[in-house]
């Protein structure tokens, strides 16, 4: 099903050290309720019915209640809110967006321990808001979904937080390879690792989450580092294509931007069986690390 990603602001309560959105909250207003508005109907224009409204954090722009209210007027079936969910910590606000039409909540949750997530989105008492709403959406019965940015400084506990999210019920999770854009590439020597480095500690993480038959999955890694975890890379099995109306300009197709634009394959990747499937890493990475740690399958 393809979905329509709606970014409706860029500021955003987090100073994440790995933010990839991070110069637009300098540069774009929020956009108008009626905007919003258009951009939606746009969408149901090409009879999408999934909605994800995002920005960097879409919980402080001021029409946010009556975009998703309008959302599920004209006929969109899922709507998701991508956010820090820090604003969710506020029962009354949380129960406002459920009613207005919400029934997918992604949050952003990167370390077990409460004072390394809040070092990484540079936010004091972040950990403990973002946690509290999560256990305040499994009392309203509402579908999780949670995204971890992999760093230097969480990868090699990411089995503690994959146990952590099994104790707080999430429904689904997601281990995400940063994207080296802005601040992710201001602070790319302090925060982004190898991926050989990596790949042991998210493979056992998968182990954990998938002995609870969970939805769980990797992004930005290539097959070549996922091997019998093929089933967990999202581009190849749970990625949706889809249409995202940014800042001021339209990506009508994000899956094509990625292999088009955002990541680049390497010369090794030509002899890999599975080169017609792979996305490849971020073009970044490689001008960053170089490409031995890529080994063809063959």
């Amino acid at each position: 099903m393809k979905r329509l990603d709606l970014k409706v602001w860029f500021a955003c309560n987090n100073m994440c050290l790995f933010c990839v959105q991070w110069d637009k909250r300098f540069r774009f207003l929020p956009k108008s309720k009626e905007k919003i508005f258009e951009e939606l109907e746009k969408g149901r224009e090409d009879w999408l019915e999934y909605v994800v409204f995002t920005g960097w954090e879409p919980t402080v722009h001021p029409n946010i209640i009556d975009a998703i209210q309008y959302a599920k007027k004209i006929g969109y079936k899922y709507i998701q809110l991508q956010t820090n969910w820090r604003t969710f910590a506020d029962w009354e606000f949380a129960k406002k967006l459920v009613e207005a039409g919400i029934n997918e909540f992604w949050p952003s949750l990167h370390w077990f321990k409460p004072e390394t997530h809040d070092y990484l989105v540079w936010a004091r008492w972040a950990w403990k808001q973002t946690t509290q709403w999560i256990i305040n959406a499994k009392k309203l019965g509402l579908y999780v979904l949670t995204n971890t940015v992999i760093t230097k400084q969480n990868y090699k506990e990411l089995p503690q937080l994959a146990l952590l999210f099994v104790k707080l019920w999430i429904d689904q999770f997601q281990l995400a390879f940063p994207h080296i854009l802005w601040s992710a590439r201001k602070n790319r020597r302090k925060i982004v690792p190898k991926k050989s480095e990596i790949i042991s500690y998210v493979h056992k993480a998968l182990d954990i989450w998938r002995k609870f038959w969970k939805v769980c999955m990797t992004e930005a890694i290539p097959f070549c580092f996922m091997r019998w975890y093929e089933w967990a890379i999202a581009e190849y099995k749970y990625m949706p294509d889809t249409k995202i109306f940014d800042a001021d300009w339209m990506i009508e197709s994000y899956e094509e931007y990625r292999r088009n634009e955002g990541k680049a394959k390497g010369p090794q990747c030509e002899k890999c069986k599975l080169n017609h499937i792979c996305e490849w890493p971020w073009r970044e990475y490689p001008e960053m690390y170089g490409r031995d740690e890529f080994k063809p399958i063959v």
